[in-house]
């Protein structure tokens, strides 16, 4: 499966709402994501839950692996932005 590696961009890193917000996303994409940190399992990234088991902070390099290279690019581009800045 393709994948891309960024860094998090979020300042609170992949917390309640920009793991809703990217939950969100893949949702309605109908592609399945995943998410892994350096070492650790992948995770469904259709799941707000999952995505915060990542614990991941602001600056984690996170992994976003999918099939679809445009869903890959979307949820990879949010990933490495600060979803909570307005």
């Amino acid at each position: 499966m393709p994948s891309k590696t960024v860094t998090v961009g979020s300042a609170v890193g992949l917390h309640a709402r920009p793991a809703a917000l990217i939950a969100e996303a893949v949702s309605k994409s109908g592609v399945p994501v995943t998410l892994a940190t350096p070492g650790g399992n992948a995770i469904d990234a259709g799941s707000p839950l999952m995505i915060m088991t990542l614990g991941a902070k602001q600056g984690t390099e996170v992994t976003v692996s999918s099939d679809d290279a445009s869903v890959l690019d979307r949820i990879a581009d949010m990933v490495a932005t600060d979803l909570d800045a307005d």
